[in-house]
C-alpha cells in the first residue's frame, strides 16, 4: 500500500485553496484524487452538457430539483462573501496536476446518484425540516450577519460538532451526504493506494475523519454496489394517494346510502373539485406561474389528487413550459445567478416551481377538504356514518347470496 495524504478542506476557503497547493508542491503526488465527479470537473471547468428541458419535465421530481437548486445558491452566496468559489480548492487540485502531468482521480460518487439517494432515504418529516431551513438559508443568504470564519471550518473539533449536530437534524440525510461519501471515498482512495507509491486526496474537511477511519480498517467498508443502487424504500405517497382514493369513494358511498339526498352528494363532490383546483392553482400563482397553468391545475387537480401515479404539477408544468418556452442556456443561467429574485424570473426555475407548489397546494386541499367537509356540508357525521353503514349493509345483504 503506498502512502496516502488527506487535505480536508472547506469548499469555499482561500486557505483550502493555498494548502491544496502547497501539498502538491512539498509531496509530489503520483496521483492526486479529488471529491468530485465528472459531472462537477465539467461544470468547475464550464464544459458541462446541460440536461433537456424534456427530461427535467419527465423526471418529475420537481422538488428534489428545487432543493438541488437552492442548496447550489446558499453555496454560492457563501463563495460569493468569501471571495472564493465553491470548488476553487478543487480546481486548484486539478489545476496543478494537470500543469505538472499528474493523473487525476475523480473518487466521488456521481452527484445525481448522491442525491437521489439523499433525497429518498430521507422520511418526510426529514424532508419538511429540511426544506424549512433550506427556505430560511436562501431568505438569509447574502444579508448581514454574524461573520463566518470560513477558514475555522477545516478546525476538527468544528467539523464533528458541526457533523453531529446535522446528524441529530437529519439522520437519513446526513448518512446518505457524509457517511455514505466516506465510505466511497474511501474505496476510491484505497484502491488508488494499491497502484501508487504517493496519493494526494483532497476533500472535504467533514469527510477527512470518516474517510481515515475506513482506511485504518478497509475490512468495514460497505460493498459499493450498496452505495450506487437506487434505494428501496416503502411507497409511502403511493400508498396515502391510495389511501385517500379509497376514503373517498367511501365517504361518498355512505353518502349516497345515507339518505342526506342527491343535492349532498352532489355537494360533497363538487367541494372535492373546488378546494383541490382552488389551492392548487393558487401554488402556480405563488410561484409566478401564468394563468393558463393555474386554470390547467385548476381543472386535474380533483383528478390527480385521486390517482397516486398523476399530479397536478405535472400538467400546469406543462403548460408553464409551453408558455415560458425555456432553453437549455436557463440551466447555466440558474447556476450563475447571485440573486433569488433573478433565478425566481427564469422560466425554466419557474417551471419547476409551478409544478412543486401546483403539487403543495393539490396535496393541501386534500387533507383540507377531509378535516373541513362534514362542517362545509352542515351533516353530522355521525349520522352519516350510522345511517350509510345500515342501509349499505342492508343493500348488500338483500343482492348476496350469503
Amino acid at each position: 500500500m503506498g502512502e496516502i495524504k488527506i487535505i480536508g478542506t472547506a469548499h469555499v476557503s482561500q486557505k483550502s485553496v493555498d494548502e491544496v497547493t502547497e501539498a502538491v508542491d512539498s509531496f509530489e503526488p503520483q496521483i492526486v484524487a479529488v471529491e468530485l465527479d465528472r459531472g462537477r470537473l465539467m461544470v468547475l471547468k464550464g464544459e458541462a452538457e446541460p440536461p433537456s428541458v424534456d427530461a427535467v419535465l419527465k423526471g418529475g421530481n420537481f422538488s428534489a430539483i428545487l432543493a438541488q437548486w437552492l442548496l447550489a445558491y446558499v453555496q454560492r452566496r457563501i463563495g460569493k462573501e468569501t471571495g472564493v468559489s465553491p470548488g476553487a480548492e478543487m480546481m486548484a487540485a486539478v489545476e496543478l496536476a494537470e500543469e505538472r502531468g499528474i493523473p487525476i482521480a475523480l473518487a466521488d460518487r456521481d452527484i445525481h446518484i448522491t442525491f437521489s439517494r439523499f433525497w429518498n432515504l430521507m422520511p418526510l418529516f426529514e424532508k419538511l425540516k429540511m426544506v424549512y431551513t433550506l427556505v430560511g438559508s436562501v431568505a438569509g443568504a447574502g444579508k448581514a450577519g454574524e461573520e463566518i470564519d470560513i477558514d475555522s471550518m477545516t478546525d476538527q473539533d468544528m467539523i464533528s460538532a458541526a457533523m453531529d449536530e446535522f446528524r441529530r437534524f437529519a439522520p437519513k440525510g446526513a448518512a446518505a451526504l457524509i457517511d455514505e461519501r466516506d465510505a466511497y471515498l474511501a474505496h476510491a482512495i484505497h484502491d488508488l493506494g494499491r497502484g501508487y507509491d504517493r496519493v494526494l486526496a483532497v476533500v472535504g474537511a467533514g469527510h477527512q475523519e470518516g474517510i481515515a477511519r475506513y482506511l485504518e480498517h478497509p475490512e468495514t467498508l460497505p460493498t459499493k454496489a450498496s452505495l450506487t443502487e437506487t434505494p428501496k424504500t416503502f411507497p409511502w405517497a403511493k400508498f396515502i394517494g391510495f389511501f385517500i382514493l379509497v376514503i373517498f369513494v367511501f365517504f361518498l358511498i355512505l353518502i349516497a346510502f345515507s339518505g342526506a339526498g342527491l343535492d349532498v352528494l352532489l355537494s360533497a363532490m363538487i367541494w372535492w373539485v373546488l378546494i383541490n383546483g382552488i389551492l392548487a392553482a393558487i401554488g402556480v400563482f405563488a410561484a409566478g406561474g401564468h394563468p393558463f397553468s393555474a386554470l390547467t391545475a385548476f381543472a386535474v387537480a380533483w383528478m390527480t389528487s385521486l390517482n397516486p401515479f398523476m399530479a397536478a404539477g405535472w400538467f400546469a408544468a406543462i403548460t408553464e413550459a409551453k408558455i415560458r418556452r425555456p432553453s437549455a442556456s436557463d440551466f447555466s443561467r440558474i447556476a450563475e445567478a447571485d440573486d433569488l429574485e433573478v433565478m425566481r424570473k427564469n422560466p425554466l426555475f419557474k417551471v419547476v416551481l409551478v409544478a412543486a407548489l401546483a403539487n403543495i397546494g393539490s396535496i393541501i386541499g386534500t387533507f383540507v377538504y377531509i378535516i373541513f367537509i362534514m362542517p362545509i356540508l352542515g351533516i353530522d357525521p355521525r349520522e352519516i356514518l350510522s345511517a350509510g353503514l345500515t342501509n349499505l349493509m342492508a343493500f348488500l345483504g338483500g343482492i348476496l347470496p350469503f
